[in-house]
């Protein structure tokens, strides 16, 4: 049963994650453009702070 409840969860986060507008980001609902913050991620970035 609870991997059951783990699945549905899993399940409905992913289709309330896709139900957005195209040329929007899905969590924040903001408009995609290329001023966007995220065009200047590199790799490096996404590192664990202190190792």
């Amino acid at each position: 049963m609870k991997t059951l409840t783990q699945i549905t969860l899993v399940a409905l986060a992913l289709a309330v994650a896709g139900c957005t507008e195209p040329g929007h980001y899905p969590v924040s609902g903001e408009e995609c453009g290329p001023n966007d913050r995220v065009l200047e991620l590199d790799a490096n970035d996404c590192g664990v702070p202190g190792i």
